[in-house]
Order: C-alpha cells, then structure tokens, then sequence
C-alpha cells in the first residue's frame, strides 16, 4: 500500500503535524510506503479578511505534484488539505482532529462571558497582555469551516478523533458510514518512565497551546485557568505552554502568585519537568478540543484530569477514577479542592489509573487502527 500524506509543514512544537509524523513511521513499520507532500510558496498574500480564502489557496499549489502524488493508492489529508485532488480518482480520506465550525460554536464574545471571567479579560487588556476582548473578524475561520465541510462531504472517508468531532461532522451532512473514529496517539517518550514518585504537595499544571490572541486565548479557556489560579494562591502552578504572545507570559509572571510560565519548550523536554509534579492536577479548561493530546500526554505523567468535557476527555474521563469532568468554575474549584485534601494512597489511586488510561493512545495500537480504515477504503474503491 502506498499512501500520500498532505500535510503542513510548519513546525510550532505541538500538533497535527506530530501526529503525521508519529503515525507515517508507525504505518512504514507495518510495510507500508508513506510519503509527505507539503506545500511550500503561498500564493497570495493576502489581507485579515481573506487568509481563510489564502490558507486553502496555499494547498493548491501541491498540484505541481499532481503526478506523483496520483501514482499513490490513496491521499490523507488534514481536514481541508487534500482538497484539491478531490476531482481525481484516486481515493481521499480526510483527517478532522477537530472542526473549524466546532471552534466558531464554543467561543463566545466578551459581553456574553459570565462577570467575573470577563473581569479577567478586562485586566488583561488593561495589562497589554491582549489589544481587543473580541477578534477584529472571524470571516477567515468561517470560510475555513465552509471548505471543511465541503472536503469532508466529497472525501472517500472521514476520520474524526473523537466523538465529539464525529457529532460535529454528522450534524455538517456527512454520512454515519463514511465516518471512523480514530484517536489520535502520543509519542512513546511519553511512556518511558515507570516509576512514579507522588508530590507532597500536589501543584496546579496547564499543559499544551494556550493561545496568543482573543480568540484562540477564549478557545483554551484562558480567563477559567486565571480563575483558577487566583481561586488558589497558596498553592504551586506550572503553565505550560505554547504561545507567541510574549506580553501574555510577562503579565502571568507579574500577575498571579507562585506561578511559573514555561513557556514554548520542546515537548521532548515536558515528562522531565513534570517528573516530580506526579500527583498533581492537570487543568484541561478548553471551550473546545477536537482530541485533546495535552490531556492524555498529562495524564500519562501521573497528573489527575480536572477537565471540561471536550474532546476525548467524555469518553475516558471516569469520576474520582482517573480524574474528573467538570461543568463549570464551581465543579472545578470543588474537584481542585478535593484532590488537594487526598490522603496519598488515594492520589496514588487516582495516578495509576490516569497512566493506565493514557497507556491506550499508544502509537503501535492507534496505527493498526488507521491501517484498517485504509484497508476499508481501498477495498470499498476497489
């Protein structure tokens, strides 16, 4: 079998492209002739309004490959990417760790924030750490989404990686049939370390992208992970995070007590620091995850989920088992609370089943499950 990956090159530390990677070496293990095209010349430059319309534009000039890439048996794509050899008869299939118009539906404007998190993004536009509490225009995402549903509509099949995104891609038109739930999987790094040696003193931890501007910041839930913190200033925490905006990591620092930001590391470089923060509590504060890969990667380093239900968290979240599904600031406080005052032995508990849950996502399982959905495919085109 041989497969075309379709896929960004960009390399910001975390991400879809990770997951391409991840699973392209697993796939050649297994005998197949993996191969990523990239897209590399933008071909318009184009103003805030239009870089939706310039983004799906950028994989259209992957048709200077168009021969070599038709002479592979089936395309990948993320989302919106495979789009232009959807004409082709070659088989495309579609990979959504989340949805464009998922993002559009969770996020809301300033004014309709509950007082006190809105609060928060007043002190923050105050502070410099944002210049507006609203994106100037959300048009480029919108017309994202609208492509996203085109592609995943005509793709041969559509993978989404948890079902939440299946939910999202079923209620865009796409059919139940073409649709296969496959989680996406973590590096095996993460699992290197057995041992676990418990916190005495368990600390608050925000793991993964966190945003840069008003929009993406709101995605993360920025304004419940400041809540939070401030709702606990006696307590450690360690926010861990992906971001470009360097005034927002100047204002944590100057703003919210025992705090550290470390802030755009390598992930290679994460299971050492959190290697004495076993025991503590991963904060997922999200609007919305498509998976959620800082949820499992955390999770397999012993911390305890106190997570919105986003992504796959619904799934595998099990109450006061492996972690905890929140609804709102009130649950979160009270599960942060709890898991805070837990006798040791049942942090342990609640630690080892975290890492066992984790042990799911690794890449060997999740690629035996992504070659059966190639195999479906080739023999439905066959």
């Amino acid at each position: 079998m041989k497969v075309a990956f379709i896929h960004n090159d960009k390399k910001l530390g975390t991400g879809a492209h990770f997951i391409n990677d991840l699973m392209a070496s697993r796939l050649r293990e297994s005998g197949v002739r993996v191969k990523s095209f990239y897209p590399k010349n933008p071909l318009l430059d184009a103003p805030l309004h239009l870089k939706g319309i310039s983004n799906v534009l950028f994989f259209y000039s992957l048709l200077e490959h168009k021969d070599e890439v038709l002479k592979y048996d089936l395309i990948q794509g993320t989302t919106y990417t495979p789009l232009a050899f959807l004409p082709f008869s070659i088989p495309v299939v579609s990979h959504f760790g989340s949805t464009s118009w998922g993002f559009l539906k969770a996020v809301p404007l300033a004014k309709d924030l509950e007082p006190a998190l809105r609060d928060i993004w007043l002190d923050l536009k105050e502070g410099g750490a944002i210049h507006e509490l609203n994106v100037r225009t959300r048009r480029p995402l919108k017309d994202v989404a609208e492509i996203e549903k085109l592609v995943a509509l005509r793709a041969d099949a559509v993978i989404a990686t948890s079902e939440i995104v299946k939910k999202d891609l079923l209620e865009a038109g796409v059919s139940s049939e073409k649709v296969h739930v496959v989680p996406n999987a973590i590096e095996d790094y993460w699992f290197k370390r057995r041992s676990v040696v418990l916190s005495e003193k368990p600390s608050l931890v925000f793991l993964g992208r966190i945003g840069a501007d008003a929009f993406t910041l709101k995605l993360k839930g920025l304004d419940r992970l400041i809540d939070y913190y401030r709702h606990f200033p006696s307590v450690a925490k360690h926010t861990i995070g992906i971001t470009t905006n360097k005034t927002l990591v100047s204002w944590c620092s100057s703003n919210l007590r025992n705090h550290h930001f470390h802030a755009n590391l390598k992930k290679e470089r994460i299971p050492e620091l959190l290697a004495d923060k076993a025991g503590g509590v991963l904060l997922i504060t999200s609007r919305y995850e498509g998976f959620s890969l800082s949820l499992v990667e955390g999770m397999s380093q012993g911390l305890i989920p106190i997570t919105y239900p986003v992504g796959i968290a619904p799934e595998i979240i099990q109450n006061g088992k492996n972690g905890f599904l929140v609804h709102s600031q009130k649950e979160g406080k009270r599960a942060i609370e709890y898991v805070l005052h837990l006798p040791k032995e049942e942090r342990l508990q609640l630690v080892e089943m975290a890492q066992e849950t984790a042990r799911r996502f690794n890449s060997k399982t999740i690629s035996k499950r992504l070659l059966a959905v190639y195999k479906a495919v080739l023999k439905k085109s066959s």
